[in-house]
């Protein structure tokens, strides 16, 4: 048996390792829904629930074992079973006169062994061979041990055959199942030291992981090593399968029944219409299989791994469908069955009545919709940003995002008229509402948001005002979120204290208070400001305009487009876009290019040599005397508004009176300088000039 788990391939002994996990999940979901009677007195009390706990530990050990370890339980156990299935046999075959008919009894009903005696007992050898050679070779006996244990479980047979008495015959059988018992017993004795070592390493490995990973990674370790969530979708679906085989059995012998009682009429009409189910009888089964598929802790999680399957092939599915890449789009398979499982705890889903539940899972199940809708827009959201400010034309790429984006509108609207026509206004219809509605509007924002960019893309002027535009939709989506989560909160308080009040529902309510509300109205405060001090830290910068700009000849090193109505200059000599300065401000209160504080309040700076972007620089004189050059009808050049620049990236002007300054300023980028030492370097004597403030300004920018 050692050497079986190195015939099968990977995929093989997952399946399984999962397989032999399902049965400890059935046997933990019976006992917690087993019922016991407590007037049995306090002796037969303790003793069951004494079994019950014993089986719960049990299972839960099974369960938690390794791979290994678990395929030599099953091994053991299997070996057990098997014994115990001859000893059986032997025992009917050697105290049942008329050993077919309890055989027969024991088939339900399947005619599987001819009734004449030498055929029939010749067929219990051979059953009985089987089990033996099983069982030597599970337990992995040696040759002479093996003879031994199948000769042991045939000698109970051969007493049949020569009939002997049926004492004897008793005796005989009994001797031999306690020497297998014995040998049983003497087998698993000699693995206890296994057993105990397996024990002890896994309570070294799991002490070793706790002290070094913390509890939580132990958790996940444990929960993806013994593929939890497979274990559970393999769980449920066996469960509701076989609860469907016998709810179908039941419906078609109640059915042949009445017939018979009718005189072998049936509803159909035919023996072949009998097998098939009619609409109202369907539906009764499916919401039995529903209610029966939710009615524990154990089956909640089985169902919540199902949803898990399918909200995660939706998702990838939808990601395919739209071009996205995203790995954190791929956590629709997490987010959904979480939210159904706290949904399900926080309405006490499975404790309630039959009828109540469908109701509840219903209700459950469209608040999870509306959830699921929203994540899906969180998925869409960036692919058409990213589309809208790429500039991509291609019809085909735009259509797929274009067409979730409108489902994603249909369906709430679809969704909140059907709910209101069939059901009355309550706190769940409204929190329904309430979700459905936000979608809607995050879709229009995102689609108006969408546009504002595809007009910019098929712009050929800078449209300066699109920062300002796309931040006041922006701002009014989210101050409008902002209220319904608000209202939502109230929603969920009047819940709590009117309707179904509970610890879970109370958590929630928080985790929604701070998430949803404080946060985001931190967040939007937060940018605010951002924004109003970036536009002041604008404002108070120097800007050129018009003929000022040809005196530059260069481009802003943030977008690489050149200037063509304004620019404005930092206190380090560089010229920028304001809107694009203004977005770098967003981030950091320092230049692009040299990484100088930008903005420095109520302070004056001192001016020395004005350098472009490329690295060049000019003291103001050079500035002025190029100025002269380039407009000979002037005849006093000025500085051109608030501060000169260099004609030219690679031209070498003078630093002061003393001369020209043979050293280039190579990389902009990596130097830092404080203003008075800028101030010596390039000049003897610096320039101190005021910047002007915010009368100049472009007023757009408030």
């Amino acid at each position: 048996m050692a050497s079986t788990p190195v015939r099968l391939g990977p995929q093989a002994l997952a399946v399984l390792d999962v397989v032999l996990r399902v049965p400890c999940i059935f046997i933990i979901d019976a006992i917690f829904n087993s019922y016991y009677d407590p007037g049995s007195g306090w002796t037969g009390t303790m003793v069951k629930v004494l079994v019950r706990v014993m089986g719960v530990l049990v299972s839960s050990l099974v369960l938690l074992l390794s791979q290994k370890a678990l395929f030599k339980f099953y091994t053991l156990f299997s070996a057990v079973l098997l014994g115990m299935a001859a000893v059986l046999i032997n025992y009917y075959a050697t105290s049942h006169i008329d050993f077919y008919s309890a055989y027969y009894k024991a088939a339900l009903g399947f005619r599987l062994l001819p009734r004449n005696g030498p055929t029939l007992w010749l067929g219990v050898a051979a059953v009985q061979l089987v089990f033996g050679v099983g069982y030597v070779f599970l337990l992995d006996l040696q040759s002479v041990f093996a003879a031994l244990v199948v000769l042991d479980i045939m000698i109970p047979l051969w007493g049949l055959m020569i009939e002997l008495p049926a004492d004897v015959r008793q005796m005989v059988a009994v001797f031999s199942g306690l020497a297998l018992a014995l040998n049983t017993a003497v087998c698993l004795a000699a693995r206890l030291k296994w057993f105990y070592y397996s024990c002890r390493y896994v309570y070294l490995l799991v002490r070793h992981m706790y002290r070094i990973y913390g509890l939580q990674l132990l958790l996940e370790d444990t929960w993806k090593r013994i593929r939890f969530p497979d274990v559970l979708r393999v769980f449920w679906l066996t469960r509701v399968t076989a609860q469907a085989l016998i709810l179908v059995y039941v419906v078609r012998a109640v059915r042949r029944e009445s017939g018979d009682a009718t005189g072998g009429a049936t509803d159909g009409g035919t023996d072949s219409q009998g097998f098939l189910l009619s609409w109202d009888v369907f539906w009764d089964l499916t919401s039995n299989l529903i209610i029966s598929g939710c009615d524990s802790t154990l089956t909640v999680l089985g169902m919540s791994a199902v949803i898990s399957s399918v909200a995660h092939y939706l998702g990838l599915s939808i990601l395919a469908f739209i071009g996205s890449t995203e790995e954190e789009d791929k956590r629709l398979g997490f987010v959904a069955p979480v939210l159904f499982f706290i949904l399900a705890l926080q309405t006490g889903l499975s404790s309630l009545d039959p009828e109540e539940r469908l109701v509840r899972l219903s209700r459950n199940m469209c608040l999870l919709l509306t959830a699921i809708l929203h994540f899906v827009h969180g998925m869409t959201d960036p692919v058409l940003m990213s589309l809208s400010a790429s500039h991509v034309s291609s019809f085909r790429r735009h259509f797929p995002v274009l067409l979730v984006s409108l489902a994603l509108f249909v369906l709430p609207v679809a969704l909140s008229y059907a709910l209101w026509h069939h059901y009355a206004l309550n706190t769940w219809l409204f929190a329904v509402t309430a979700f459905c509605v936000e979608l809607c509007l995050k879709v229009v924002v995102s689609l108006t948001v969408y546009g504002l960019f595809m007009v910019d893309g098929f712009s050929n002027v800078l449209w300066e005002k699109l920062d300002d535009y796309v931040y006041y939709v922006r701002s009014t989506g989210n101050i409008i979120e902002f209220l319904f989560g608000v209202i939502m909160f109230g929603n969920g308080a009047y819940t709590m204290m009117f309707e179904s009040g509970s610890k879970i529902r109370a958590c929630m309510m928080c985790l929604h208070a701070y998430f949803n509300i404080y946060l985001q109205a931190k967040n939007g405060w937060k940018t605010f400001i951002n924004r109003r001090t970036a536009v002041k830290k604008i404002n108070s910068l120097p800007e050129m305009r018009g003929d000022q700009l040809t005196n530059i000849e260069d481009v802003c090193a943030i977008c690489y487009q050149e200037f063509s109505t304004s620019a404005r200059i930092t206190p380090c000599h560089h010229y920028f876009h304001a809107l694009c300065l203004r977005k770098w401000l967003y981030i950091q209160d320092t230049c692009p290019m040299c990484h100088q504080r930008v903005y420095v309040e109520d302070e004056s700076r001192d001016r020395a040599a004005f350098s472009n972007n490329n690295g060049g620089y000019a003291a103001p004189q050079d500035v002025a005397a190029g100025a002269a050059a380039a407009d000979p009808a002037a005849p006093d050049a000025e500085l051109p508004g608030d501060g000169g620049a260099a004609a030219g990236g690679g031209v070498q002007a003078a630093g002061g009176p003393g001369g020209l300054d043979n050293e280039l300023l190579e990389d902009n980028d990596s130097i830092e300088y404080d203003e008075d030492e800028w101030g010596t370097q390039h000049g003897n004597s610096p320039v101190e000039e005021d910047y002007i403030n915010d009368d100049d300004t472009d007023s757009t920018e408030d």
